[in-house]
């Protein structure tokens, strides 16, 4: 394709590949603790031996009693799968990650239920500690909890069900939807769209599922927890929000897992409908634990007027590469992406977004904030494209690193492709450090130095804070200071 010219508004931009900036300060921020690391002793109805092979898939299948359409798309994308080349990036960031060292599929002897009591009691258990219960009863709207391969807990709201709205786990819409379900199912990431992409459909398990209808707005949210329980586990859910026209959602997941001395992997696939005038927003608050890969693919695809929302909160994991995208197919869509990374020692947060502009009059913008520490490495990797023939289109990329050592890294790798004269693209970056001055008078008004750290980090991340709902946005800022406790002196 040739790219024609463009009109680009460039803020002062510093685009580092690798920065490393000092803080003269003895604050020693400490990443690697970890407050969600217990495992459960839990019964297994089915776990078939690790590795990954066509008689695991089919065991899959037919454990779950799935239609032969869908047997036959899991065996044809294993060998997708198999075939398939790493990306480039992806086999420098992860050489030592043994595919055939992982359970792929792990079913807990628990049937799933929507009494909280019909729970057994260790799983009841974490899910208190993890404050899911709680949640649910003071403002959110449905809740699916997902415990190794399956999920165990899903509860809905009459509202939800007199407004016609749709909200189960995948496996069950796959047997009481199906129609929808092989429409929508592969359709905005086809099995082949990366090698993960083709893992995930050949053994993908739980995951949620929404249809919202025409005209229809869920005012409260609906949200999903994944938990990892066991050693060497992989955790494939697969998740498909379909927002008819004029229609309007929020939807929330978080994540954790136990620590473990063997490497655990989460690799998930989101594929999101946004029908003309429809409003979705997608919020992440990850907090896996240093020894999972947390390798996703995400993608939302816009029909005129409609608006996308990803909002990404990555804390944890011992390397992410996850890239939501937004793919703005009629006039005058929009998207957005705001993203928080926090890598610790031992961490690589490998994060971004990717914005595809094939319609006239869209218009989008990437918000990117990244924190590292203790020889941390957070990453930036952005696309944002202009296809020919998607006239008066506008895009702005601000990515803002904060480096707390001289040990840590920050790397930025934007991409630009640009088919139309017309376009408005505007990209800043900015990287820095926590002056002594601001610690200075901060701490000269009373607080402490890891107070006035905090206070300084939290103020770093507010523009992501502010976009949740209230009661997540304190829980995000529990966090981050729950990284920061004791670490000074």
């Amino acid at each position: 394709m040739a790219w024609g010219s463009v009109i680009v508004t460039m803020a002062v931009v510093v685009i580092p590949l690798t920065v490393r900036e000092p803080l003269v300060t003895a604050f020693d921020l400490d990443l690697s603790k970890y407050s969600l690391g217990w495992s459960d002793e839990t019964e297994y109805a089915f776990k078939p031996e690790k590795g990954l092979n066509k008689q695991v898939i089919e065991q899959i299948s037919w454990w779950k009693g799935e239609p032969k359409w869908m047997r036959d798309l899991r065996l044809r994308s294993l060998q997708t799968f198999e075939r398939k080349p790493m990306a480039p990036w992806f086999d420098v960031n992860m050489p030592d990650l043994d595919f055939q060292d992982i359970f792929y599929y792990l079913k807990p002897a628990t049937a799933q239920t929507d009494e909280w009591e019909d729970l057994p009691e260790q799983m009841k258990k974490t899910y208190e500690k993890l404050g899911i219960p709680e949640a649910e009863r003071k403002y959110l709207a449905g809740v699916t909890s997902q415990y190794d391969s399956e999920v165990v807990y899903h509860r809905n709201r009459i509202e939800l069900e007199e407004q016609g709205i749709l909200f189960c786990d995948m496996d069950t819409a796959l047997r009481e939807y199906p129609d929808l379900v092989k429409q929508y199912f592969g359709s905005v990431i086809p099995m082949g769209d990366n090698k993960f992409s083709a893992l995930n459909t050949s053994v993908w398990s739980g995951g949620s599922f929404i249809y919202v209808p025409p005209g229809v707005e869920c005012e409260m949210p609906l949200q999903a927890y994944f938990r990892i329980n066991s050693e060497n586990a992989g955790q494939f859910e697969r998740t498909l929000i379909i927002a008819d026209e004029g229609s309007k959602v929020h939807y929330i997941e978080g994540c954790s897992a136990p620590v473990y001395t063997n490497d655990s992997l989460h690799s998930a696939v989101v594929e999101i409908v946004v029908k003309p005038s429809a409003h979705v927003t997608y919020t992440t608050i990850q907090n896996w634990s240093p020894n999972v890969y947390n390798l996703v693919t995400k993608r939302a695809r816009v029909e005129a007027e409609g608006h996308m929302e990803w909002i990404d909160g990555n804390i944890g994991s011992k390397l992410t590469m996850k890239y939501p995208s937004v793919y703005l197919m009629g006039p005058k869509a929009t998207g957005e992406v705001l993203s928080v990374a926090y890598a610790g020692a031992g961490q690589h947060q490998d994060a971004g977004a990717k914005m595809v502009h094939a319609a006239p009059e869209t218009s989008s913008k990437i918000v990117s904030k990244s924190i590292s520490k203790d020889a941390g490495i957070t990453t930036y990797r952005g696309l944002v494209r202009i296809e020919e023939g998607a006239t008066n289109c506008k895009s702005h990329v601000q990515c803002d690193a904060l480096i707390l050592d001289d040990q840590s890294e920050s790397r930025t790798f934007p991409y630009m492709e640009v088919g139309e004269r017309d376009a408005q693209i505007g990209h800043e970056a900015t990287v820095s450090k926590i002056a002594d001055e601001q610690l200075f008078y901060l701490m000269s008004r009373g607080l402490t130095q890891e107070q006035a750290m905090g206070m300084v980090v939290n103020g770093f991340i507010e523009p992501v804070t502010r976009t949740l709902p209230m009661e997540y946005a304190v829980e995000w800022s529990r966090l981050i200071e729950l990284q920061m406790e004791g670490s000074v002196g």
